[in-house]
């Protein structure tokens, strides 16, 4: 059995740097970076210089009532998330009992998710398809597919299958900081789970915009610029959106992700089934979809009990 005892002068930098490089192996360039950077900001500030016996005797509370002061519900989540599994692996490496159950995390509550209104969003598929160029087309296809921001903006032509009338979604664009320069880079990666690699179908409106653009372009052509050695990163697509929203005479206020909660909620109001749309969306779990998206209006409860 390990001991600590005798291994005291450990630090938790030491023990966590450990921690990172085990699980460097298993997870992904963006996952490792997201880890790293909530070491460097979020827990080194605080544990950095802690022993083993500090570590088992310290409130962690205290830490996530600090976090929670200038952090969203979900960010120290996800930080409390982190700090379990490093606890975690210094009880088992260490043969400690670090209270790990008693860590409180912070509950998210079930905000009510933003969508355009009709009017909104045929103003800005109006105002796309008049501009019809690749990255205006790209906002037509979010807003008819749900797919993130990365997605689209590492969609290839030879994702596009318009035989079978298919989007395959298999990859995604992010800015991540490379340890080694400290500096930023984009990668290209697999979705951020197993569930986000899908297949959307085509519907016939979105097949007819597609279907005229189909032999201009290369399989190996990224969508939004139609060229295999340029492409758009998210932040840059993001102020493209912005610009694109003020042109439309529509709220600026709006992220990119609108889009997605639009497509979702339009989904619903047809009465698509939560499992369908959840496959759309590539969500990891229906409840992930159920918790989101599925929330009847007042006046939606009223018409079905009128029925009785």
């Amino acid at each position: 059995i390990k001991n600590w005892k005798g291994s005291d002068k450990v630090s938790f930098e030491d023990i966590a740097t450990k921690w990172l490089a085990q699980k460097k192996i298993i997870i992904k360039q963006s996952t490792y970076a997201k880890y790293q950077q909530t070491l460097n900001k979020h827990l080194f500030p605080k544990l950095k210089e802690m022993t083993i016996s500090d570590l088992e005797e310290y409130n962690y509370n205290d830490l996530v009532s600090e976090l929670m002061e200038d952090l969203s519900a979900k960010t120290v989540k996800d930080i409390v998330c982190i700090l379990k599994s490093i606890l975690s692996y210094i009880n088992d490496e260490y043969n400690c009992n670090i209270k790990i159950k008693r860590i409180i995390s912070p509950k998210l509550q079930n905000e009510n998710v933003a969508v355009m209104s009709h009017k909104e969003k045929g103003r800005l598929e109006r105002y796309c398809l008049k501009n019809n160029t690749l990255k205006s087309l790209g906002i037509i296809i979010c807003l008819n597919t749900g797919m993130r921001i990365g997605e689209i903006c590492s969609l290839k032509w030879k994702n596009i299958d318009l035989d079978k009338r298919l989007i395959f979604v298999k990859t995604t664009m992010q800015r991540i900081k490379d340890d080694k320069t400290n500096k930023t880079k984009v990668i290209i990666d697999k979705p951020k789970t197993a569930k986000s690699i899908r297949a959307i179908p085509i519907s016939n409106k979105l097949y007819n915009i597609l279907k005229e653009l189909e032999n201009q372009y290369n399989e190996d052509d990224f969508f939004l610029t139609g060229n295999s050695k340029l492409y758009i990163e998210p932040r840059i697509y993001r102020d493209y959106f912005k610009k694109v929203l003020k042109k439309s005479q529509i709220k600026t206020t709006y992220k990119f992700h609108i889009l997605r909660h639009t497509l979702a909620s339009n989904c619903i109001e047809v009465g698509m089934d939560t499992k369908s749309l959840s496959e759309i969306l590539g969500h990891s779990t229906i409840e992930m979809t159920l918790n989101k998206y599925v929330h009847s209006s007042f006046e939606r409860k009223k018409k079905f009990l009128e029925k009785l």
